[in-house]
């Protein structure tokens, strides 16, 4: 009975993260990257190319076609839809979760394990990238994984993680190329602590299995390139290390982690310090390596937010770290329990105030989304206004975590993370029921991807477009009864005897549906 008891407990474990992965409404993607991934995805289906990146009838060589390649065997194994589109990366979410609940029993032990991957999921830039359909989580996950097996060797006879210390660089390299150097720089000092294993066999075989994708998919495209892979890769790194849109100051990762890590952030900082302080052997992992990851991402030209989700498990075991300090300081606990069960949830009731009764309407959110936005930011000052400074530790920390889970999970279930594009896929939804394009192909004008915001349209339009046709250069191309997607409105109207427009809509903007006569 009480084996069966426990089975049961497991069991809840994972039903709690139900609510905070998977998503019970109709979806919609973003366009970069999701949905340049996606229909890169499409056209591997489509075409039959399992080997070259497209773009339309270009190659595209700046990166591997390794995500493609998941989201296009997802969708080839589970059906032409959307959830097989992000169920590459719902995986890598469930898998990360637990090698961080892995990763709490290592450096703490079993009791409250289930804290640290909760963080994780209800801190806003995991969330976030864990319901796109990008390689970041994916990528991410192989860090910490590789993170765990270092962690795991504790001599040369734990062969198995050896070999998964190997294999995860490989991987990580399919997924993000060169960004895969920067976790093993920050590792080195603790690498060097266990340098021994590097020279056993298991590591380089490892090594050798983690490439075999990147391996096979070099051989595989340098036929049809006038120079091996790795020199378009290089470029593309070049390009990121030179002034580019990306580019940003030494200092943006000094606010941008702690503003896209919330609710978090204080009690990860407070954690980091204190395990940097102590002359424990964690202080390599839970200290020094973030903080040397994201020194070394510092130096690096482009900067972005999802560069750091390769700490955030560890970002996560930190925030525990300054939570349990906190709460058992005697200095500290009764300004802390001060600022989280008076000022927070007082500010989050004058944010659901002056939302609902200031900016719900000059925002474009349906009924359903701020209901839940309401609700979520509700929850979450009512369950951190509870605690008390007579509370147990067990209490304030269950107190603490419910408060961002509830909100976490009402926000996803409303669609903002997920319908992120609702008014452009209920457009669609409507021309794909038209009787003419249901079962005919609709080509795109390239002409009209000449900047970023239509660029972005077409390639959300494209891909709820039943049946997708090729790209064309004008649409003078057009033969008799074709269709296209065109923002060509000057050709349009001095040859109206030959065009007609079948739709257009301000949502769709600038791009219209036209009908060659």
């Amino acid at each position: 009975m009480i084996n069966k008891i426990l089975k049961f407990r497991y069991i809840f474990k994972l039903f709690v993260f139900v609510p905070l992965i998977f998503y019970f409404g109709k979806r919609s993607y973003i366009a970069f990257d999701e949905g340049f991934y996606a229909l890169q995805a499409r056209w591997i289906l489509e075409k039959g190319n399992w080997t070259i990146p497209l773009w339309w009838d270009e190659y595209v060589l700046d990166r591997t076609i390794g995500l493609q390649f998941l989201i296009a065997k997802s969708q080839d194994l589970f059906g032409r839809n959307i959830f097989s589109v992000y169920l590459p990366t719902t995986v890598a979410s469930i898998l990360m979760l637990f090698t961080t609940y892995k990763l709490h029993e290592e450096f703490f032990n079993k009791k409250y394990a289930i804290i640290s991957p909760i963080i994780l999921a209800t801190t806003y830039l995991w969330f976030d990238y864990s319901h796109l359909a990008t390689q970041d989580i994916i990528y991410s996950c192989l860090v910490t994984i590789g993170v765990l097996a270092l962690v795991k060797i504790k001599s040369k006879n734990n062969k198995l993680y050896i070999l998964l210390f190997g294999i995860w660089i490989g991987l990580a390299f399919m997924m993000k190329t060169f960004l895969v150097f920067v976790p093993l720089f920050s590792l080195i000092p603790y690498i060097f602590s266990k340098k021994n294993f590097l020279f056993i066999k298991f590591f380089w075989l490892g090594l050798l299995i983690g490439f075999i994708p990147f391996l096979f998919w070099t051989f595989s495209i340098n036929p049809y390139l006038d120079k091996n892979i790795i020199f378009y890769l290089v470029e593309k790194f070049n390009t990121l290390s030179s002034k580019n849109n990306f580019t940003n100051p030494y200092y943006y990762y000094f606010w941008n982690v702690p503003l896209t890590y919330l609710p978090w952030s204080i009690f990860a900082i407070i954690g980091t310090t204190y395990n940097i302080s102590q002359g424990k052997e964690n202080k390599y992992i839970l200290g020094f390596f973030p903080l040397i990851l994201v020194a070394t991402l510092s130096i690096f030209s482009t900067k972005t937010p999802y560069y750091t989700l390769q700490i955030s498990s560890i970002i996560s075991l930190n925030t525990y770290v300054g939570i349990k300090y906190l709460i058992n300081s005697y200095k500290y606990s009764r300004f802390f329990i001060f600022i989280t069960s008076k000022i927070v949830p007082l500010l989050l009731f004058s944010l659901t105030f002056t939302y609902y009764f200031f900016f719900k309407d000059s925002i474009n959110f349906n009924t359903k989304e701020n209901i839940f936005i309401v609700l979520g930011l509700l929850s979450f000052g009512l369950s951190w206004s509870l605690i008390k400074h007579n509370n147990s530790f067990k209490e304030i920390l269950i107190a603490l975590i419910i408060g961002p889970y509830l909100f976490t999970s009402f926000i996803l279930q409303s669609g903002l993370f997920t319908d992120r594009s609702r008014e452009l896929r209920e457009k669609m939804e409507y021309v794909s029921s038209l009787d003419l394009v249901k079962n005919q192909p609709i080509m795109v004008d390239k002409k009209g991807m000449n900047n970023s915001r239509s660029e972005s349209k077409i390639i959300r339009i494209s891909l709820s477009t039943p049946k997708l046709g090729e790209g064309l250069e004008s649409i003078s191309e057009l033969k008799k009864s074709e269709l296209a997607w065109t923002t060509d409105l000057k050709t349009i109207n001095n040859n109206i005897n030959s065009y007609e427009v079948i739709y257009e809509n301000d949502v769709l903007n600038p791009w219209k549906l036209i009908l060659k006569k």
